[in-house]
């Protein structure tokens, strides 16, 4: 690929990663329709791809661009975060959690993580462990302490006491 067609296919990403940041999803796909055959998308191309779609509430459909990119891309966190995602929403909190922990590998001081970690295990009904990364993110970053107050994945611990205490002490911070 020459230095003019790299460079036609990165003003493209951007242009439609600029419509992701906007709200605006259906144009950021539209607008990487213009790179061709989706086989032979980049990295970048296919994460904007799943990202286009999963802000589109289309889980099934992001997942293969995100696998994609995460085979191609196995330490971008933010493809990580992406699948992961699309798999609790697809009913695969199983593949949520491995996709999370995967990412943990890369950035083991991502809050974020932790907590999306947190989330995931709690669905699954893992309070042990949805309790340990809930207090790690805590402990990285106490504003993560409003969200899980509110935070619907966490109903059922809601009201266990050692929850409330780890809530407790990171308000303490």
């Amino acid at each position: 690929m020459n230095a003019r067609t790299r460079g036609r296919q990165a003003k493209i990403q951007l242009e439609a990663e600029g419509y992701l940041e906007l709200g605006m999803p259906e144009h950021a796909l539209q607008t990487l329709g213009r790179l061709g055959d989706p086989a032979k998308f980049d990295v970048g191309a296919l994460y904007l791809w799943g990202e286009g779609l999963r802000a589109l509430e289309r889980f099934f459909e992001a997942l293969m661009p995100l696998e994609r990119a995460a085979k191609a891309a196995p330490d971008d966190i933010r493809v990580r975060i992406a699948l992961g995602w699309c798999y609790k929403r697809t009913g695969r909190l199983d593949l949520a959690i491995d996709a999370l922990e995967q990412a943990l590998l890369v950035e083991p001081e991502e809050p974020l993580l932790r907590y999306n970690l947190a989330c995931y295990l709690s669905l699954a009904g893992r309070k042990r462990r949805a309790l340990r990364y809930l207090s790690q993110a805590l402990a990285i970053d106490p504003a993560y302490r409003e969200l899980a107050e509110v935070e619907s994945d966490f109903d059922r611990l809601r009201g266990d006491p050692d929850f409330q205490a780890i809530c407790a002490a990171a308000a303490n911070h």
